[in-house]
């Protein structure tokens, strides 16, 4: 069944947002803010659906770093009582405390259970040059009963983020030789140990934990809070580089205390014997090995047999149903192109990645911006402060009011994030930092993850 869903002729087509996290919800606040008309387009049946699913993690930026301040406007009618700016949340009290409400202040503009399969220009593919511009973009949208809908815009704005996503065991960015067959005993998400049929997957067991960042940190300390309880428990912690001084973070120097904090407790795991680290392993295949699974190195090497293996290796955008507009993005990140520049992990560290608003997320096709952490592409290091700018510049782009989309609003705090992803095989030289001012490394998901795919 096919139904057609496009306003009257007299009625301002809506700005359609892809997805109901918080960098998709904020833009709608600044749309309405601005007298525009958004349309929140969400899979799930709730808002925050992807932070939903990390709900047992703790962000770390407190909770003035995650309400956006149009929004916070857009709830202050409602008798929404902000909570305490010091604390910091997790992913469910974000979802529940803010998320929810803000969506439930936008009412009718939020649609649940509306998954986008598609974005065009209407009546032209991605080939067609006449007229292009002129015409107004067609959503693709199939609802939760199965119906399919189009939905004509002025405008797209795609915070669907990257969560859905998440990168592979293998180091050359695809799956391992055997993932898929061990996907019973794979795992992309760190573990919520107080559900009790998760805590009984890993206790008394062996679980490989591959990542640098600070997911990986999240598992380790949590299994290694595990082992103090089970006998048994251990983590074998995979890095595909070295081990040096920036390894564990930035401690007490970090400019986000509560990620200092966690790569600390990840360094305690290792120093306690709860973890063993296997460093400039870069993994080709899984091998089973009786009812465990081995690890095999693309040189050979091959570790102990585990019984899970938790893969933590970033995320990166879904772009399939965005096949017939034109983006671009850089080749490496697959980010907009010109923001690519301010953000690459192979150049950039801490302070370096500058605010950047709708300049730096334009595509070859007017009216159509990414982001959120989709924006980022593969790159890490996204903060939730950084979406609220970006989509404070993009709802003033689309008003008319460029002067406020060219102006930067935000200043960010360092991140924490050393440039460059070092050598796979070597230990980083502390005499020669790989880009420069601070000490933790990147990290593989962020304030919105999925966003809000959100290193909170």
């Amino acid at each position: 069944m096919t139904a057609a869903s496009t306003p009257a002729p007299t009625e301002p087509l809506p700005v359609v947002v892809i997805g109901a996290g918080p960098v998709g919800l904020a833009a709608a606040a600044h749309l309405a803010g601005r007298g525009l008309r958004p349309l929140v387009l969400e899979t799930g049946p709730s808002a925050g659906t992807a932070v939903r699913e990390w709900a047992h993690v703790r962000l770390f930026s407190p909770w003035s770093e995650v309400v956006d301040p149009a929004a916070e406007k857009l709830l202050a009618p409602t008798g929404w009582v902000r909570p305490d700016g010091a604390a910091y949340p997790t992913g469910g009290d974000w979802a529940g405390r803010y998320l929810q409400p803000l969506a439930d202040a936008l009412g009718d503009r939020v649609r649940y259970g509306a998954t986008v399969t598609g974005v065009a220009r209407a009546g032209r593919d991605r080939v067609v040059d006449s007229g292009r511009e002129q015409q107004p973009f067609t959503v693709h949208v199939t609802t939760a009963d199965g119906r399919e809908e189009r939905i004509t815009a002025r405008a797209v704005i795609d915070a669907s983020g990257t969560w859905s996503t998440p990168g592979p065991l293998g180091a050359d960015g695809l799956p391992a030789l055997g993932e898929k067959a061990a996907a019973d005993r794979v795992s992309y998400r760190v573990p919520d140990l107080d559900d009790p049929a998760v805590r009984a997957r890993y206790a008394g067991r062996r679980t490989a934990v591959v990542g640098s960042g600070a997911s990986a940190f999240t598992a380790l300390a949590a299994l290694a809070g595990l082992a103090e309880e089970e006998d048994g428990t251990h983590a074998v912690w995979i890095l595909r580089r070295g081990i040096g001084a920036n390894t564990f973070g930035g401690g007490e120097a970090d400019q986000l205390p509560a990620r200092g904090a966690l790569g600390l407790r990840a360094k305690s795991a290792v120093e306690a014997g709860h973890a063993s680290a296997v460093t400039g392993f870069r993994t080709e295949a899984v091998a089973p090995d009786g009812d465990r699974l081995v690890l095999v190195a693309e040189d050979g090497r091959r570790l102990d047999p585990v019984d899970e293996v938790i893969v933590l290796t970033g995320f990166r955008p879904d772009l399939s149903f965005l096949s017939e507009v034109r983006l671009g993005l850089d080749e490496r990140l697959q980010a907009p192109t010109a923001l690519a520049p301010l953000i690459d992990p192979n150049v950039h560290s801490c302070g370096t990645v500058y605010p950047h608003g709708v300049a730096e997320l334009s595509h070859p096709e007017p009216g159509l911006h990414l982001v959120g952490m989709k924006s980022y592409g593969r790159a890490p290091t996204f903060l939730a402060l950084t979406g609220y700018e970006q989509v404070r510049s993009v709802a003033a782009a689309l008003a008319g009011d460029h002067e406020a989309a060219e102006r930067v609003e935000l200043t960010l705090p360092e991140t924490g994030v050393c440039g460059g992803t070092g050598l796979f095989d070597q230990p980083t030289d502390p005499q020669q930092p790989t880009g420069g001012c601070c000490t933790a490394p990147a990290t593989p998901r962020t304030d919105g993850p999925g966003a809000a795919s959100g290193g909170c």
